[in-house]
Formats: structure tokens, sequence, C-alpha cells
């Protein structure tokens, strides 16, 4: 009898470990058919949501030659952000506007400005003419290193109250530099305003000119566009019905000019962002791309890029990231370009009130209400976000980005959040410049301490860990 229950506790022994190693053999088996079936449909959706492209061999460009520092600008990488990708789950890639020969996005507008300025003969290389523009910095830091490289002069008029490394910068690239208080676009002495001013009245002071023969005001040239502002020097043949030889032409056209580039307004700065960085997003992803994030300063990155990419996809997802103080957050939302708590009186109306430079206005530009209509989504991002946005992608990336850049991812990961996205999404966006050019004011914690402006890299980690 003990011998049978012996025998029939052996057997059924057996029995469970054979059922046991069965189910974990099931169990693995359909984990894996499960895994397999789930990645097949990931990427069959991708590719049904891909357009057909023709593929493109890994280009080798060591025989390659471009043509001066122009011939570097644009044609720069997408990168892959790991650390919020991974955490994400979907796709955020960065254009690396950082690798441009003047260091930022900005190169790509004063290449265009100038290039159509010179086509529509308004200005010409090597005759002593200088450019005029006022900015915050990057735009100048541009306009000067291809304006050395063209044979033109630059003045550039900035606020006081930007980063040192951007006035060493121009300093060291030949430009005049011109710096005064912060302002409104209403006062006569905001740098726009200034740099208009100073365009108009070319000549009139012997240092626009690199061997003045006169220090008389300068006389405006009629241009289509009623932005821009053309002087010359010259005295002949400014009235309508003044007629002159072909060798007349030449030397009026040959005199000293002021050109005010005026990025806010000019519509170069729109084109440069639509016939170049758009089209590039779009032939790098092979037109895989969800979103396109942005900021805006003059608005032509977003409008430019945006239009060029809703023209390709229009369920594209386009994106505002705005700083703390700029109006265009509540633009987009609401309509006003101020809310209650920006109330007069409250507000300070010189400045965007931020540590970030580059983007973020309290008006609109033409370049910015040619995006207001493709514009689906609006974030507006902390000091602090964006402060601890730097220092995370250092830590987990090796990346060091500017202020703008560091906004602009930020509200990648709130648009992630915000439309519930983690099935490999694409999400592009610009970085628009390192931060090498922000060292004296966003990358100073001494700086930021004294600006109550927190330096904590959690508030990423609780950005990405939300609805987990």
């Amino acid at each position: 009898m003990r011998a049978t229950e012996y025998l029939l506790t052996r057997l059924l022994s057996r029995s469970t470990a054979r059922h046991l190693f069965y189910g974990v053999l099931i169990g693995l088996a359909l984990s894996l058919t499960t895994t397999s079936v789930v990645t097949y449909y990931q990427e069959r959706r991708r590719k049904q949501h891909t357009p057909s492209f023709e593929p493109r061999p890994i280009e080798l460009r060591s025989d390659e030659v471009v043509d001066g520092v122009t011939g570097l600008i644009g044609n720069t990488p997408l990168v892959r952000i790991q650390s919020l990708s991974n955490a994400l789950g979907v796709e955020i890639l960065g254009k690396a506007e950082f690798m441009n020969p003047g260091g930022s996005v900005k190169d790509r507008v004063a290449l265009r400005m100038i290039t159509d300025a010179e086509e529509r003969g308004l200005l010409h290389p090597h005759t002593g003419s200088r450019i005029f523009e006022g900015t915050v910095g990057s735009t100048g830091i541009s306009i000067a290193t291809i304006a050395r490289a063209r044979g033109y002069e630059a003045t550039i008029i900035m606020p006081d109250d930007v980063a040192e490394e951007k006035v060493k910068a121009l300093l060291a690239l030949g430009a005049h530099v011109e710096r005064v208080r912060p302002a409104s676009i209403v006062d006569k002495k905001q740098f726009v305003n200034l740099a208009r001013e100073r365009a108009q009245n070319f000549g009139s002071n012997p240092d626009d000119l690199a061997h003045p023969t006169s220090t008389h005001r300068g006389h405006l040239i009629p241009t289509a566009s009623s932005s821009l502002v053309v002087t010359t020097t010259a005295d002949e043949g400014l009235s309508d019905n003044a007629l002159m030889s072909p060798k007349e032409e030449r030397e009026f056209a040959m005199k000293p000019r002021g050109f005010f580039a005026d990025q806010f307004e000019n519509r170069s700065n729109y084109y440069a962002h639509f016939d170049g960085t758009g089209p590039e997003i779009w032939r790098q992803t092979s037109g895989w791309i969800n979103a396109f994030v942005s900021g805006a300063g003059t608005g032509g990155t977003i409008a430019g890029t945006g239009q060029f990419l809703k023209s390709k996809k229009k369920d594209l997802v386009v994106a505002l990231s705005d700083p703390e103080g700029s109006g265009l957050y509540n633009k987009v939302k609401y309509g006003v370009m101020f809310d209650r708590k920006e109330a007069e009186g409250t507000k300070r109306r010189h400045q965007v009130d931020t540590v970030v430079e580059g983007i973020g206005i309290n008006r609109l530009t033409h370049n910015f209400e040619l995006a207001l209509p493709i514009i689906d989504e609006a974030f507006r991002v902390t000091d602090a976000e964006a402060v601890a946005m730097s220092r995370y992608l250092v830590h987990h990336d090796g990346l060091f980005l500017g202020s703008s850049s560091a906004c602009n991812l930020v509200a990648c990961i709130k648009l992630v959040r915000n439309r519930g996205w983690n099935n490999g999404e694409r999400v592009v966006t610009i970085l628009c410049d390192s931060g090498n050019r922000h060292y004296s004011k966003f990358w100073n914690d001494d700086y930021l301490a004294k600006a109550n402006i927190p330096v904590d890299m959690g508030i990423i980690d609780l950005l990405l860990a939300e609805d987990d």
C-alpha cells in the first residue's frame, strides 16, 4: 500500500513538474509572440505614415569644398536627445543650429537678408557700405560674420543687459557695437528703432565710412518693402526723373550705402526658414514627423519652418515655446498679448522678464503674424524649467546648450505629455545656440541665485514623471 502511494506521489510530482515546465515554455512563447506582433504592427504603422522617398546613400564629403564661410551655413544635423526620448517613449530630435559658423540659427536669417538685398541691387559688396541691426546678440553676431565675409561693415545696437560674451564676439568680428538701455518698442531709444535711425542718418557720422569724404546725411533709396531702410551717400540720380548713363549708374551703385536689415519685419527672415530649415527637416526625417516645436523672437523660424512642414503634412502639430514675460503665449491661447497678472503697473514693459535670451517678445511682428494661422499649441516655460533643462542635458547627454534651446526642449516634454504620446512619435525642435554665449547669466549660478532662480534638475524629473 505504501509502495503504491509512493509511486502515485512520484508520478504526480513528475506530472506537476512537466506541467510547470510546459507552462513556462508556453508563457515565454506567448510573450515572445506578443512582443513580435506588437513590434510588427508598430513598424507597419510607421511605414504607413512615412511617405515614400528615394533611398539616399551615406554621402562622403571628403572631396567637397564649400565657398567661404557662408557655404557652411545650413544643412545642420538632427540629433536624437537620448535621455528625453527614452524617458518619454518618443523621438525628440533637435536641429543642431549651434553648428552654423556663427554659432546659431540666425546665420540663416542674416545670410538670406543680405543675399536678397544684393539681388535687389540694394547692397553692393566692397563699397564701404554698412549694415545696421538691432538685436539681443545672436543675429548681430551672424550679421557681423557674413558682413565681414561679403565685404561690408556692421553696426549692432543692443540692450546693455545681454550676456557679455555676445558683446565680446561682436567686437572680435570687427563690428561697431552700441549698447543702450532696455526700452519699449514705442520708445525712440529702443535698440531696433535706433538701428533704423542710424541707417537713415548713414553718412552723417564720420565713423560710418571707412574713408569718409563727406559728413552729410544719407539719402533714402526707395525699396519695395516699407520695413527696409537703404540710404546712399551719392547725390546724383536721386530724383524720380533723373536719367543716368550706364557709367553713372555703375558709379551710383558703388557709392557707400547704409542698410537697416530689420530682422523683425523683413520677410527674408521667413523665407530663410521656409526655403531652408523646413525642407531640411522634411528631408532628414523622410517626412516622418509628428510635431515641430519652436520659440519665437522675430517669429521667422516658427513661421517659415512651420508653414513649410504644414504644407507637406496637414496634421503636423506646430507648437510655440514661450518664456516668462513674453506675450506670445497669451496671443496664441487667448487672442491677447497680456493677461491680468501682467497688467499695466505690475509688469516691466522695457524687456521680456526672463533670463532666456533670443526668444520672447511683447509685440506682434509681421513674421510672427505669418505663424499665427498654423500654431496649434503654446506652452509657457518658466526660467526655473529652462535652467533645469540645461543642466539636465549636460548631466545626461553631454549637450551644452543655450537658454532658448533649453526652453524649446521643455516645451517638447509638455507637448508630448499633453498629447499622451508614448508610441515612438517624432517631435523636432530647434537647438538655437550653445551655452558658450551664456556664461555670465544663464550659466552663472551666482547670477541665478541673485535673481532667485533655482538650479534644480529635479524639475525635469518631475516633468518626465507626470502621468506615469
